[in-house]
């Protein structure tokens, strides 16, 4: 019975759909060039210690993590570099540096493992997404390797050919 509604069952109220709607990830910035870049081998979860200026450049939706990275210090602390979240434009003097580094909150268990991976070679940690959700500012990072042209070639190569093979069968359907 699978798609009928069970007796009784009401429609969402607006204070449900208010709640559902928050609890939603809102993405603010996502680094593409790091999915071209680097062979994404882990991802994980982390938050971010920002001040009220910067959440409030955040939720204007303006933010960019093109050349961010990642590193581990020596207290065994994750912290974002090099990330822009432009000055809050309401702000006053005490606004925020557009480009400083910014504490990540992760589990010790983790940032242990990702200390120990990027001691390889050719292992690094970047930022691929920043977003909210319930509320929280978050940042996606990738455990991630490098690329070589060559890769980079290939994977262009692939996507291409993908998106004519969809074209050729979107093609064979509407004829």
């Amino acid at each position: 019975m699978a798609g009928t509604k069970a007796p009784g069952a009401k429609k969402p109220t607006a204070a449900q759909r208010a709640k559902a709607e928050a609890d939603a990830k809102k993405v603010v910035a996502r680094n593409k060039k790091a999915r071209h870049d680097y062979h994404i081998d882990e991802t994980f979860e982390a938050g971010l210690s920002l001040t009220g200026t910067e959440v409030k450049a955040l939720r204007m939706g303006r933010a960019s993590l093109v050349d961010g990275w990642i590193e581990i210090d020596r207290y065994g602390e994750a912290w974002l570099h090099n990330v822009h979240i432009p000055e809050y434009a309401q702000g006053s003097w005490t606004n925020h540096g557009p480009r400083r580094k910014r504490k990540l909150l992760l589990h010790k268990e983790e940032i242990e493992k990702l200390a120990v991976k990027t001691r390889e070679k050719g292992h690094t940690i970047v930022p691929l997404e920043l977003y909210f959700t319930k509320g929280r500012a978050k940042v996606e990072i990738a455990l991630a390797r490098g690329k070589q042209e060559w890769d980079k070639r290939q994977t262009l190569r692939e996507k291409q050919d993908e998106r004519e093979a969809q074209r050729a069968m979107s093609l064979r359907l509407h004829r």
